[in-house]
């Protein structure tokens, strides 16, 4: 661990890298017509990936940076579930095939918020819609805290094979102060009976940089976590935002840990899980060794999305719902982000992409060395240039913020080759920065590097 590069760099607020360009940078440019046209024009031969987000919740989390809202009722949700599945019909008749899918994943939100017949009635949507295949990864992200035994059994009637359980922290104080009280009793029925339902894939996640979290009580998550032997966890770092998400005002900036003791409280985690045999993947993922993403990530195909890590190999991802994001070749499309909105205009028949994206040469290249570096710490120029018919001379002579951290010793380069030191992999973040042509203008909106 490095002290004196987290002190440097540390405070900066980045990207965490999940598409390029980042979202701050799309824009009403792109609206329902072009997103028409580029679902038109995707190849015959392509394989898709499918986003639904749900953006309801029983009760609001302070530190949660997700497009949701609080419903006490079902019938909001009812509702937006029927929008789901009317854009289902609409992107697919524009598509004008059932184009196959090999990843679907539920995102929120909760979308277990759903009464356990909505969410049959959306997977039979989907199934209509596209050709789902029988070797499929659908995942869901769950609230343990409202999950119940109905809708464990949909989801594995569903065809669910991963869940996402969100814990992030165990301890009691952390967990008043940012409203979420769950016990391990109830983490533990939940993946309990998510595998008895043949939902065999359970991935946990946990977040570092919480209001009063200190590095023993993250062990003492992490001990307990490791006891329900979860395939993989995804690690986060509390990303802070009050001018952008009202609700973390709730948080008193003076509780939270500073740069340093979010470091080493990222590093306790990242021991403490690979202690007990999962590897780390790239900067915030663990999985146990025989885990699909940890096979991925030795044989150099892992992939990063608005997900995070993943083994998704697709090249077009198509969202639904409101806010939510599609990447396809041409470029990246976002939908309305209030949910009635969104809600009337598909009812009114229309796609309700309000912004998004169209890539260039360069963010194509860009794109291509950034999500190396995200997911190997490194990247050899040589190879993606040449596809992209650039020298990377002139990548490697554009950036004053890569000579800064060659010099400072994050990064090693030999010729076009450059790879992050094993001790400062904790600012891969400020390396793919590097080769950002889009930073300046979106700072304020990311989370601090460290």
């Amino acid at each position: 661990m490095r002290p004196d590069l987290a002190a440097c760099y540390g405070q900066e607020r980045l990207p965490r890298y999940t598409s390029y360009p980042t979202a701050p940078h799309f824009s009403a440019a792109i609206g329902p017509e072009t997103y028409a046209e580029w679902l038109k024009a995707i190849p015959r031969d392509a394989s898709a990936s499918l986003y639904l987000h749900v953006p309801f919740c029983r009760s609001m989390c302070w530190y949660c940076g997700c497009h949701t809202s609080v419903v006490r009722r079902d019938e909001p949700i009812a509702v937006y579930a029927a929008a789901l599945r009317c854009e289902l019909d609409l992107v697919s008749r524009q598509i004008e095939r059932r184009m196959q899918v090999d990843h679907i994943h539920f995102g929120g939100g909760t979308p277990t918020i759903m009464a356990p017949e909505l969410f049959m009635d959306l997977i039979g949507s989907i199934r209509q819609a596209f050709f789902v295949l029988s070797s499929a990864e659908i995942a869901v992200e769950i609230d343990p805290r409202t999950l119940t035994g109905a809708m464990i059994d949909a989801l594995g009637f569903g065809g669910v094979n991963r869940a996402s359980l969100g814990v992030q922290s165990f301890d009691p104080v952390v967990q008043r102060a940012i409203n979420r009280v769950q016990s391990f009793e109830e983490t533990a029925n939940a993946t309990v009976g998510l595998r008895r339902a043949g939902i065999t894939g359970v991935n946990f996640d946990l977040i570092y940089g919480l209001p009063h979290q200190t590095v023993a009580s993250c062990l003492d998550t992490v001990r307990r976590c490791v006891e329900l032997r979860p395939d993989r966890f995804s690690v986060f770092g509390y990303a802070h935002v009050p001018s952008f998400k009202k609700h973390q005002r709730k948080i008193d900036e003076a509780w939270l840990p500073d740069s340093l003791a979010r470091l080493d409280q990222s590093y306790a985690i990242a021991n403490a899980l690979k202690e007990a045999g999962y590897q780390q993947i790239g900067l915030d993922h663990f999985a146990l060794p025989d885990d699909a993403m940890a096979v991925a990530q030795r044989e150099g195909t892992l992939r990063r999305n608005f997900q995070g890590y993943t083994t998704d190999a697709s090249n077009v991802l198509l969202g639904f719902g409101a806010s939510a994001i599609g990447h396809l070749p041409q470029g990246y499309v976002q939908n309305d982000v209030p949910t009635r909105a969104y809600c009337e205009t598909i009812a009114g028949g229309r796609l309700a992409t309000v912004k998004g994206y169209a890539l260039t040469d360069d963010d194509r290249l860009r794109a291509e060395i950034i999500e190396r570096i995200m997911c190997d710490f490194g990247v050899d120029l040589d190879p993606i240039c040449a596809r992209h018919g650039q020298a990377p001379e002139q990548m490697l002579k554009s950036s004053s913020r890569l000579k800064d951290l060659i010099s400072s010793g994050v990064v090693e380069l030999d010729g076009a080759s450059l790879a992050v030191r094993d001790d400062s992999r904790f600012l891969v973040r400020s390396v793919a920065a590097a080769f950002d042509a889009h930073l300046d203008g979106s700072k304020q909106l990311h989370s601090r590097a460290v």
